[in-house]
Formats: C-alpha cells, sequence, structure tokens
C-alpha cells in the first residue's frame, strides 16, 4: 500500500481543498493510504516525511519557511516522490526559485484566462499517458517557464491573436523529472475541481501520482 501526503491551501480560487480531496477519494481507491493537511507544517519533519511514498502539495502562490521547504526538498532527494497539477504546484511559493526548479517549470501567464485548447499526447509509451487520446479542454491554458530536462509526456499549442508574440507557441503540458532519488510529476491540468471531471484529467492525475510513489 502506498502512503501519501496531499497538503492544501493557498489562493482559494484554485479550490484546493475540493480538488484535493477528489484526487484522494481516487488514490483511495487505488489502495492508497491518503493523509490530507491544510498546513505547510506538515513538511517540517524530514523523518516524517520519509515514511511517505508521495508528497503533493496543492498551495497556489503563498509563502513557504526555510524550516518547512527544506524538509521538503530533502525527502524528494532521498526518495520520496512529488506529484501535483496546475497552479497548486506550478504556481506555489513563487520567491521560492528553488521549488521551481525541483517542480520543473513556472506559471506565468494564461493568455485569454478561460478558453478552449486542446491537449496532444507526444508520449504513447509511457505508463502515464498510454492508452489515451488527444483531448480538448475549456480551462485556463498555462504558458509557462519550463526546463528542457524535463521528460514532456503531453503538450498544448498557444491560439493567441491578441497575444501575437505567443501565437503558435507549443507549451509542454505533463511532464516527469527527477529529482536526487525522488521522482516528480506535474501536469497543468486542473484549474479547479471541475476540471477533473474530465476522464482525461483525472486519470493522468491518478497515473501520474502512483508514478512518482517511491
Amino acid at each position: 500500500m502506498k502512503k501519501i501526503l496531499m497538503v492544501w491551501g493557498g489562493w482559494a480560487g484554485h479550490e484546493p481543498q475540493q480538488c484535493v480531496e477528489a484526487v484522494a477519494e481516487v488514490l483511495r481507491g487505488e489502495n492508497c493510504e491518503v493523509e490530507v493537511s491544510d498546513t505547510l507544517d506538515s513538511f517540517r519533519d524530514l523523518e516524517r516525511l520519509k515514511t511517505f511514498d508521495c508528497l503533493v502539495p496543492c498551495w497556489t502562490m503563498g509563502q513557504i519557511e526555510k524550516e518547512q521547504f527544506q524538509p521538503l526538498r530533502d525527502a524528494v532527494k532521498s526518495g520520496v516522490g512529488l506529484a501535483g497539477w496546475h497552479g497548486g504546484m506550478g504556481d506555489a511559493f513563487r520567491v521560492n526559485t528553488e521549488f521551481q526548479w525541483m517542480v520543473g517549470g513556472q506559471f506565468v501567464c494564461h493568455p485569454g484566462g478561460i478558453k478552449a485548447y486542446r491537449v496532444e499526447i507526444v508520449d504513447h509509451d509511457d505508463p502515464i499517458t498510454r492508452g489515451l487520446s488527444d483531448f480538448d479542454m475549456k480551462s485556463e491554458q498555462y504558458y509557462m517557464h519550463v526546463d528542457p530536462a524535463n521528460e514532456v509526456l503531453a503538450t498544448t499549442t498557444f491560439h493567441t491573436p491578441d497575444v501575437p508574440w505567443a501565437d503558435g507557441t507549443l507549451m509542454p503540458v505533463v511532464w516527469k523529472r527527477s529529482w536526487g532519488q525522488g521522482k516528480v510529476f506535474y501536469s497543468s491540468l486542473g484549474h479547479v475541481e471541475k476540471d477533473f471531471e474530465g476522464p482525461e484529467v483525472m486519470e493522468i492525475t491518478k497515473r501520474g501520482t502512483l508514478w512518482a510513489c517511491r
């Protein structure tokens, strides 16, 4: 049985509690033991963090103290997985560039706000995306600064006539990477709880979290 810690908070507009509860329910259905917390103090104890197989922060913006971040970072480096989605991990702790390095990217804009866009699967052999087809979304399309070392599994193309310098940009949506001995999974999908009603979004999130587990 995999043991997972999910920590929610930060900007309420991303419905962190509702999203975490929805994903936690699915993970429990996969025979995972899931602990849910609403405080970053859950990251303070390195030895306790090492008892988990995966850590899932869902905390848009906000600040993380050194005493909270360092155990989180070191736990992942030691082999505990890290997984997350949208702003909960891709726009968390904006001033902490080392966290962004660990995640592999950072949100910078969503041109056009809520809009229709297409997600294209680029790796059909990876266990996170195997068997999935390209699919459509109507949500925030994340423009991100990303690490070229990421192993990209899905992308999207921006169509932004009002922002011509971004028009046609191919952007990673789902990726995985390593941090020390730990495996890191990220998906920019999952703006609010309703987005997880799309079967592909929940399936990718579930598979990615399970993949990241030690």
